[in-house]
């Protein structure tokens, strides 16, 4: 019996169609990013793994000594054995990713750099990006060498936001120059919320975190600030910690108010573990209006030449700028670079040189000048 035109049609057209979808399938296979994971005592590896659950990225190689650690997340993520190795340096032996991701204590990510850059593999730690200046100039000694990317990630940097913010601000103009910039980042505490103990021991521990919250919460300001004042190192750094919490935090602050001198702004930093909830806004002043990030969809805004304030969403942030893993797609890719952004390992040398400078100024009680 002859087939009619139009079920010729149709069946031609589904074949097209049923081809089509393998193949974009196929292709955004080949687009998920290989990494390897350095480290699983921070928790906010949580985020990669629930990506990897989505099958959004491909985890080749997990470095992780803590027995303990490995059993959790083997099996609460159904990974085999054979992802899992020692030590940094054995996996990269089997293994070639595309990025390693530290999710481990901030004194440990000199090491991750150091066994990553020599293979031509870049690395991104979570925040904040050293523990101190001489550790931070070593790993962008190290990036320049072998020519490899050393990023830093934020859980801000990905608030649209922030990112609308800084548009209105750097691109529109539409407050004026900047005059007063606060950030306040901050929870109840870390033990308060219930973070894993892994992470707590070393949170809490000045020699692998560097501080307590004036580390934890207060790199979040020195990035954003830095970034809305063009990559500039400020004048001069001055800080007051306290540690209200002895019995629960005996060895760290627990509040920390860190003050940024411009030529031309002032940038406070109120970074803590003694809020009531949890809280990640900014405010920005300029000289002809405010806005202010109320949390990472919505804004507020005010104009001088207008009575109240106009509170409305961010903008969708275009695919790149969105997550932490398409932003290193296209990183790894060249098709953008970081240079001063919030990742940017320019940015984020800057910010350590903020936190070790207010370290410094909470101990002596006098103003740091940066040189």
């Amino acid at each position: 019996m002859a087939i009619n035109n139009k079920v010729k049609y149709f069946l031609s057209t589904s074949s097209f169609i049923i081809c089509f979808l393998i193949f974009s399938a196929t292709v955004y296979a080949q687009q998920k990013l290989n990494v390897a994971i350095a480290g699983l005592n921070h928790d906010h590896v949580y985020l990669i793994m629930n990506s990897y659950q989505k099958a959004e990225v491909n985890i080749i190689g997990i470095a992780e000594s803590n027995p303990e650690l490995v059993t959790r997340f083997k099996t609460r993520y159904k990974i085999p054995d054979s992802i899992f190795y020692h030590n940094l340096s054995d996996l990269l032996k089997k293994k070639k990713p595309d990025v390693v991701l530290a999710y481990n204590a901030i004194s440990d990510h000199l090491a991750v750099v150091e066994a990553a850059a020599p293979l031509g593999i870049s690395v991104m730690v979570e925040k904040p990006l050293a523990i101190s200046v001489k550790q931070a100039e070593r790993m962008a000694a190290l990036a320049k060498q072998y020519k490899v990317h050393i990023l830093t990630n934020y859980e801000t940097t990905w608030y649209p936001s922030n990112q609308e913010i800084y548009k209105n601000v750097k691109e529109s103009n539409s407050i004026g120059a900047l005059r007063k910039i606060i950030v306040h980042d901050g929870h109840q505490g870390p033990k308060e919320i219930g973070v894993s103990k892994e992470f707590l021991s070393w949170l809490t521990d000045p020699d692998k975190n560097g501080a307590g919250a004036l580390v934890d919460f207060g790199c979040y300001g020195a990035n954003l600030m830095t970034w809305l004042m063009e990559g500039k190192a400020p004048i001069s750094v001055t800080a007051i910690i306290h540690q209200i919490k002895k019995e629960v935090y005996p060895k760290v602050d627990d509040d920390a108010t860190i003050l940024l001198e411009y030529p031309n702004a002032t940038g406070i930093i109120e970074a803590s573990w003694n809020w009531p909830f949890s809280i990640k806004d900014m405010e920005v002043f300029g000289e002809t209006g405010y806005m202010q990030t109320i949390n990472e969809k919505n804004i507020r805004a005010r104009q001088n030449n207008k009575d109240g304030y106009e509170i409305y969403p961010a903008k969708t942030l275009a695919p790149t700028y969105a997550n932490h893993l398409n932003y290193l797609s296209a990183i790894l890719k060249g098709e953008i670079k970081p240079e001063n952004d919030l990742s940017s390992l320019e940015n984020n040398l800057i910010v350590v040189r903020i936190l070790e400078a207010a370290k410094v100024s909470a101990k002596t009680g006098k103003k740091v000048i940066l040189k």
